[in-house]
């Protein structure tokens, strides 16, 4: 697809997708992805690492269409979202080497991972190449060869993909070819291509938006990020790991609170310790959900945070309906007979009463958690 038919394509596509049209945006990404990645690897020189970048450029662009006001910025705004995580993801990797062995290993995870001898001799000997000639490149340049090897080799083609002249373009080649061997520069043209995202990336993509919130004008961590960088969002995400803070503070109170009732009326020992018990393990699988959420969102990126996400919050909210609906309603059993056998129709109607109060708890706590998820979600990844 040439340039002017991706232009027209987001044009055309843009608005559907930012009033939630899931597929408009399947396309977009379609369109979008050689230039997206490509930027992404430039700065990265990390095959796998480039695409997780992608994916998340893609997700918070999508999270804040309403934002965008004219269509004609989306390609140089997607751009820039991807520069800044790219560049937030070589801050965070500082420590470990991009470019020689490192960078020969990140490439080779890309390979096909069952080659015969031979084969893997070749492989080696291009991935190689083509790690040394994206760390020789000079930055400048890395995006443009990428991009003109993806394209069809024309300088047209990448000038207006990223936003620059024709000129620029052709100088840029031409420093590139005029600092590597022919022969690498091949090698280094068929990495290119090999490397391109497929349309599986297209289908990732298309599979996170089913579970990411549609596109607002709300705020969000890769709001932040896009602006100003990771330090800001840093600060964001602290912020977040605040308020989480308070609600499980706020939760601790009510399970400990709910506690004092109960043990008010205990008739011995052994149910005491029952009530204590399954308080102490709703506390601690509170504690726990909020340290695994915090980790998931810094450790993780796109689909993956999200199926995280969700599979934390279930198992969070099925400890709690257990212990709530299961074992503290089988360590006051014996407590209700003596009621029920004391006053029939004053223990039924308390028994009504808890039953109620349980239901009207069960109903906002599984509201709050729906809502909590979302709203950290937005928080922590999936919004620019």
């Amino acid at each position: 697809m040439n340039a002017e038919a991706i232009d027209l394509l987001v044009r055309t596509e843009l608005p559907a997708a930012a009033r939630g049209d899931r597929d408009a945006y399947g396309r977009v990404v379609a369109a979008c992805q050689n230039t997206v990645t490509a930027v992404a690897l430039a700065i990265t020189r990390d095959v796998p690492a480039s695409e997780d970048i992608a994916q998340d450029a893609f997700l918070a662009a999508w999270q804040n269409l309403k934002r965008l006001q004219n269509p004609a910025s989306f390609l140089p705004w997607l751009r820039q979202i991807t520069r800044n995580l790219a560049r937030d993801h070589l801050r965070a990797n500082r420590h470990r080497p991009l470019d020689g062995e490192g960078a020969e290993i990140a490439i080779s995870l890309a390979a096909d991972t069952s080659p015969t001898p031979a084969e893997q001799l070749v492989e080696d000997e291009r991935e190689q190449a083509a790690a040394e000639l994206i760390a020789a490149l000079p930055d400048d340049s890395r995006e443009v060869l990428l991009l003109y090897y993806r394209e069809g080799q024309s300088s047209r083609q990448v000038s207006a993909l990223l936003g620059l002249s024709d000129a620029a373009v052709r100088k840029r080649l031409s420093r590139a070819r005029q600092g590597l061997r022919e022969d690498l520069l091949k090698r280094f043209g068929e990495f290119a291509r090999s490397s391109a995202p497929t349309a599986a990336f297209t289908a990732i993509i298309s599979t996170a938006l089913a579970t990411a919130s549609p596109p607002a004008a709300a705020k969000g961590i890769l709001a932040v990020a896009a602006a100003g960088g990771a330090k800001t969002a840093g600060k964001v995400l602290l912020g977040a790991a605040g308020s989480i803070g308070i609600g499980i503070a706020a939760a601790l109170a009510g399970i400990w609170l709910g506690l004092r009732s109960q043990l008010k009326g205990a008739i011995d020992e052994r149910e005491r310790s029952e009530l204590v018990r399954s308080a102490v393990i709703n506390s601690l699988a509170s504690i726990g959900f909020v340290i695994l959420l915090v980790l998931v969102a810094s450790s993780t990126h796109g689909l993956l945070r999200t199926i995280a996400a969700v599979a934390l919050t279930l198992g969070f909210m099925a400890v709690i309906v257990y212990q709530s609906l299961v074992v503290q309603p089988r360590a006051l059993r014996r407590r209700h007979a003596m009621e029920a056998a004391r006053d029939p129709v004053a223990a039924a109607k308390r028994r009504r009463r808890e039953r109620i109060n349980c239901w009207i708890g069960f109903i906002i706590g599984i509201t709050c958690g729906l809502g909590g998820l979302i709203v950290g979600l937005m928080s922590t990844g999936n919004h620019p």
